[in-house]
């Protein structure tokens, strides 16, 4: 069975992303693009790399027939999302890859994110999208709410250790490296050429990035008490990947031991042998996360090492992993392909 597809949002980086990704997949077909600001283009005039596939035109959201859509990605905007998702048929399944429905708690994200949500009931309806740790519930989900890239990596490598007891709650520091690609296609100063190359900075710094919410929220549930994190991102001149240090209080064979027993058996989720650390090459254009760790030289302190492509494992891929779970399709369906490297 051929399920049909439409995509949201479809003009920038994450929607070009499920496209090319959709391209394979065995038991998805795209039925309609929309890009409002680019409505009535052809998608290889946006994207020139997709102008071998047979695509719909981009169009604006109103003219989709979502009666015959099984499932829409929305790849819109923040803020935006809320407002085009409550007004979509009831029998259309959703995965959301914006912001918007990752909080739980209303007044969580009026804190995050400055303003109040506009479609709570929804809010409350929504899974959160990371699948490792969700799957039955997005199995019979309507809305599935997308991780953050960032937040997404900090969980793959944290989240088994919080559950297991095996590092200080009290003592964890989080860096990550981030590619340009996680802020956007639209055109901000600071992520200009003259601007990035030979440079990187840190931002959202001090406990301000948006992402935060999802750790709290998070790390919170797992351990059963407050889990607030120190955590800063740095923007790199990388166009995908993400890499994640986290610097945790514990044993390094415990932490190696709890991270390995928890990924056992997780097709896209690979723990490097104790002392081995991955790179973000190793993972590029993939759904794949490597995870390494080291044992510090202070005793009782672990370094752990976590990367992914925040395109495809941080936003599409992981969407599209919701999606086939969500259409009762095997959950690697289109997504086994080998990162590209070098």
């Amino acid at each position: 069975m051929t399920h049909k597809i439409a995509i949201l949002g479809a003009s920038g980086y994450t929607g070009a992303e499920l496209v090319r990704l959709i391209a394979t997949h065995p038991s998805m077909e795209i039925v309609a693009l929309s890009g409002d600001r680019k409505a009535g283009m052809a998608m290889a005039d946006v994207y020139p790399h997709l102008r071998h596939m047979d695509l719909p035109a981009l169009c604006k959201i109103e003219d989709i027939d979502f009666a015959h859509v099984d499932l829409a990605f929305c790849a819109l905007p923040h803020a935006t999302s809320q407002a085009v998702i409550k007004e979509l048929p009831a029998t259309t399944k959703v995965v959301d890859l914006s912001a918007d429905f990752r909080l739980r708690d209303p007044a969580e994200y009026e804190k995050w994110y400055g303003k109040p949500h506009s479609a709570v009931e929804l809010q409350q309806e929504a899974v959160y999208g990371l699948t490792e740790f969700y799957r039955e519930q997005i199995k019979t989900a309507r809305l599935v709410a997308g991780t953050g890239c960032n937040a997404a990596t900090g969980q793959f490598i944290l989240r088994p250790l919080i559950g297991a007891g095996v590092i200080d709650l009290e003592q964890i520091i989080l860096d990550l490296k981030v590619a340009v690609s996680g802020a956007g296609r639209a055109l901000k100063e600071h992520l200009l050429f003259g601007e990035l190359e030979d440079n990187s900075f840190g931002y959202s710094v001090g406990g301000k990035h948006r992402h935060l919410g999802e750790f709290d929220q998070e790390f919170s549930l797992v351990a059963g008490r407050d889990v607030r994190i120190q955590f800063t991102p740095h923007l790199i001149p990388a166009t995908r990947g993400i890499l994640a240090t986290a610097y945790v209080q514990g044993e390094a064979s415990a932490v190696h031991y709890a991270l390995a027993d928890a990924y056992m058996n997780e097709p896209f989720i690979k723990v490097l042998p104790l002392g081995q650390v991955p790179a973000m090459k190793h993972v590029r254009g993939s759904n794949f996360c490597h995870i390494g760790v080291v044992e510090d030289r202070i005793q009782g302190r672990t370094i752990v090492v976590g990367v992914i492509d925040n395109l495809t494992k941080g936003s599409s891929g992981q969407a599209i992993q919701n999606a086939n779970l969500m259409l009762g399709l095997d959950e690697t369906a289109g997504l086994m392909n080998a990162p590209m490297y070098p």
